[in-house]
């Protein structure tokens, strides 16, 4: 058997792998540091528990050491014969601590910063310090004022660069022949397939690498995920998504009276029905046939029976949109009152923050809150962001515990997990609100085996699984029927955002992420169709002005069945502009100005009316600048509560 010294440049890879290996090394020192400086801010129980914090924190560390050494790895196993040599090694020496030792400086800033910030340095830290006029003095004053974080780090980096000189590639000259050239390509090839995985995050089917509200899904605490994160991550995940800047266009008393940021409702007694969402999967207002009554789409097919049947006996609003393009956007609009425009707030800089949001205002009032989504535990960024609002439980495919029900690929198929979802919550003692996040109604549109051929196929990929989830539904009703609970219960019903269009009605621009809301309530208190402007937003603000929740709450949305101080009215962020609609016009929103103002039928934009602007289009364009102006802030500012 051969051994693997006999193979061209094995003991390069070996010394490659331990200089990396240095690196973790001192990331988890400087993990441990950092906890050492603020542990009177992080409440963590156990060394049991902050070693399995650390644990999780290496796939962090991963991303940010392999973004940092990319040239130094590149340049370590490109095959340039000579790589062995002394002065190719001198040039590798400089490369690796020159970007290693900067990016490790980061950490050691938050040792004293995050006191301040209560959340890892990001992006918009830069842009803050990049504002300021005297950086040399505050530098100065740093140095003065915690010299020990600066011997630490200089003590660390020497030991750093000690240990990598014990790393020695010994020069050989190699010989440039088809085993060299060819071993070699295969190990760069191996190891390259190696850092894409480890930079996203993991080497599995992911809808995205991982960012920091992934770091929040292996907490109790929310301020541990940030000994779960290190500086550098933050950094360089928030690099190219920080658009939230601060904008002035109207005075704080136009804001207040044309948004209405504070709300207060007395239109009801209170009362502690339960709260029951489903946010479904794709699960766009074009397939669902209640929704297109007046759609006037020839030819036009729905896919939902049951939902058009529970829509008789429903509020609904046939004219909602989502107020974000992915499914995290979806959890933040519905639940929390955040669109995402732009960029998604989710995977900014802020969104570990305190967030007032139906969790937050029902816990208040005695509810016990959970999360349901059959995917593995922390797909979409649920699990995180659901930590950071503050849910008391979270039911995953983890908790559900039987991959026979599987799909193969995203989750439990949703027939079984929304039985399971009926099953926990009569177990639980009411009053209990609860979300559940759909799963089947996702790429790659599959059914169970056992319903092949009994849901339409359709006009498009996705709405043979919309008839699945339908039924799903429709199974889950059936049962919870059957429970004390159901009668004291207010359900509502939204998608998450839009999916594969057939008709060109929803292909128009100003039709693009339309979702069904639905209010449904055994008693039928609520009960008609709504065809004005509506949005995921104001579910928020509708279901606390039903339950009678009388003290004031922040929230952007507006009561769907009250609200008489602001207009209806939908904002969102397409073909790079804010769109905001609202009576008889849209008026698209460049972040400065606004662009154009169409006919709110002119949903293709074939009309701009903008040298025809009137009093009307002035006062949306207005209802704009105040509703960003306000959103800026108060994400930035850390504002998602009822400060005003």
């Amino acid at each position: 058997m051969l051994k693997m010294k006999k193979y061209p440049r094995f003991d390069e890879y070996k010394v490659l792998a331990l200089r990396i290996l240095l690196a973790y090394i001192f990331y988890s020192i400087a993990r441990v540091l950092f906890y050492v400086y603020n542990s009177s801010l992080i409440k963590i129980d156990s060394v049991t528990d902050f070693l399995n914090l650390c644990y999780h924190g290496l796939a962090f560390d991963t991303t940010t050491i392999l973004y940092v050494n990319g040239l130094f790895i590149l340049g370590s196993i490109l095959p340039f014969v000579n790589n062995s040599k002394k002065t190719y090694q001198k040039v590798l020496f400089y490369i690796y601590f020159s970007t290693n030792l900067l990016a490790y400086a980061a950490n050691f800033i938050d040792f004293i910063y995050y006191r301040y910030t209560f959340s890892r340095s990001t992006r918009a830290s830069l842009d803050t310090l990049e504002n300021e006029q005297n950086k040399g003095l505050l530098l100065f004053n740093f140095l003065i004022n915690y010299w020990h974080v600066f011997l630490l780090f200089f003590v660390l980096a020497f030991a750093w660069i000690w240990l990598y000189k014990k790393t020695n590639v010994q020069p050989k000259q190699e010989t440039p022949n088809t085993k060299y050239f060819g071993f070699s390509i295969v190990s760069l090839l191996f190891i390259a397939t190696i850092c894409i995985g480890g930079i996203r995050g993991d080497f599995k089917k992911s809808t995205r690498p991982i960012n920091i509200l992934d770091a929040s899904r292996h907490v109790s605490n929310v301020s541990q995920s940030d000994v779960v994160l290190n500086t550098p991550f933050a950094i360089i995940r928030t690099w190219n998504t920080n658009t939230f800047k601060k904008v002035n266009f109207v005075s704080k008393a136009q804001v207040d009276r044309l948004l209405v940021p504070i709300k207060e409702y007395k239109n009801n007694p209170p009362t502690k029905p339960n709260v029951v969402i489903f946010i479904l999967e794709s699960f766009a207002r074009e397939y669902s046939g209640a929704f297109n009554k007046n759609s006037k789409i020839p030819g036009y097919e729905g896919y939902t029976p049951f939902v058009d049947s529970l829509a008789n006996h429903s509020l609904i609003f046939t004219n909602a949109y989502a107020n974000g393009w992915k499914s995290i956007h979806g959890m933040s609009s519905v639940i929390a009152g955040v669109p995402s425009f732009q960029n998604a707030f989710t995977s900014s800089p802020y969104p570990k923050q305190k967030i007032e949001s139906l969790v937050s205002t029902l816990k208040g009032q005695g509810y016990d809150t959970s999360f349901f989504h059959g995917a593995p535990n922390g797909s979409m960024g649920f699990l995180g962001f659901g930590n950071i609002l503050g849910y008391d439980h979270y039911y995953g495919k983890t908790e559900y515990n039987n991959d026979a029900d599987f799909d193969g690929v995203w989750g439990i198929w949703d027939e079984p997990f929304f039985q399971y979802f009926n099953k926990t919550l009569s177990q639980k003692k009411q009053p209990f609100m609860a979300t559940l996040f759909s799963v089947s109604s996702h790429e790659p549109y599959k059914v169970p085996e056992k319903y092949k051929g009994r849901f339409p196929k359709g006009k498009v990929n996705i709405n043979e699984s919309i008839g699945y989830t339908d039924y799903a539904l429709q199974q889950f009703f059936a049962a919870a029927k059957r429970q004390p609970w159901y009668k004291n219960t207010i359900f509502v019903m939204v998608a998450d955002h839009g999916n594969t269009i057939a008709y060109d009605e929803y292909k128009k621009e100003f039709n693009k992420n339309t979702v069904p809301i639905l209010f449904f309530s055994p008693d039928e208190k609520y009960v008609g169709v709504n065809n004005d402007w509506a949005q995921q937003i104001d579910i928020y603000p509708t279901l606390l002005d039903m339950i009678g929740y009388q003290k004031p709450f922040r929230s952007w949305g507006r009561s769907l069945i009250n609200d008489k101080q602001v207009a209806p009215f939908v904002i969102k962020y397409g073909s790079n502009m804010y769109q905001f609609m609202s009576g008889n016009y849209i008026c698209t929103f460049d972040g400065k100005k606004a662009t154009g103002f169409y006919d709110k039928n002119d949903k293709a934009m074939e009309h701009n009316l903008i040298s025809k602007r009137n009093a009307e289009m002035d006062l949306l364009e207005l209802r704009c600048k105040a509703f960003i102006q306000d959103y800026m802030e108060r994400v930035i500012d850390k504002r998602l509560t009822t400060v005003k």
